[in-house]
């Protein structure tokens, strides 16, 4: 269930989150006002799906508790992960929204995950009226892709233990946050080759 962000028995935590967030820390009062008055807040439980793929029900979303992770899904059903974001990040449908066609991916709760929210319209149309924030939304999208092709990448290139260090490496924040079986989606990896793995990765990390 959504509720406006203004009427919201956390608004004041919230409202101060979204000021140190890092798209818009440098906006001044009378900005934060306009777009708190926009904001929906909603709590979603573990495996919630915010955005389905393919909906056409576009939003961008500010974490304010929690994890989301992008899901892609195959003809035959088949699940991969492609990013996670956590709190003080973003989560956003821009390029469906911009093309004009259905969410390329799902937005799904990784874990149980508080987000503050608005349809892409309106956040563009607020984006139009501040042109900073504009310039840093689209550097955070280029700076999202880049991640997503370097992780493509390493799934081709990488052995098993390779990307296990490699995601232990870069998102040591992450790894006892998530489910195993959201990291091995996002890892190609069965669950139980992760567990073995992750176990190898512990023990050389303690043996050092």
């Amino acid at each position: 269930m959504q509720n406006p962000l203004t009427h919201h028995p956390m608004r004041n935590n919230i409202r101060l989150q979204l000021r140190r967030h890092v798209l818009l820390a440098g906006l001044d009062d009378a900005a934060h006002e306009e777009l708190a008055a926009m904001l929906s807040v909603h709590e979603g439980a573990r495996g919630e799906r915010l955005v389905e793929q393919g909906s056409r029900d576009l939003q961008h979303f500010f974490i304010v508790e929690g994890v989301l992770k992008r899901v892609v899904t195959s003809p035959e059903g088949r699940e991969m992960t492609l990013h996670f974001a956590g709190e003080g990040d973003m989560e956003t449908c821009f390029d469906a929204w911009r093309r004009n066609v259905g969410a390329s991916f799902s937005i799904v709760c990784a874990q149980r995950t508080v987000v503050a929210s608005l349809p892409m319209a309106a956040w563009y149309a607020f984006l139009e009226r501040h042109p900073a924030v504009r310039r840093q939304f689209h550097e955070r999208l280029v700076l999202l892709g880049a991640a997503i092709v370097e992780h493509a990448v390493g799934l081709l290139l990488l052995d098993a233990p390779g990307r296990v260090n490699q995601f232990s490496y870069k998102h040591p924040e992450l790894v006892e946050r998530l489910p195993q079986k959201d990291v091995a989606s996002h890892l190609n990896l069965s669950a139980e080759t992760l567990c073995r793995l992750t176990r190898r990765h512990r023990t050389t990390l303690q043996a050092a």
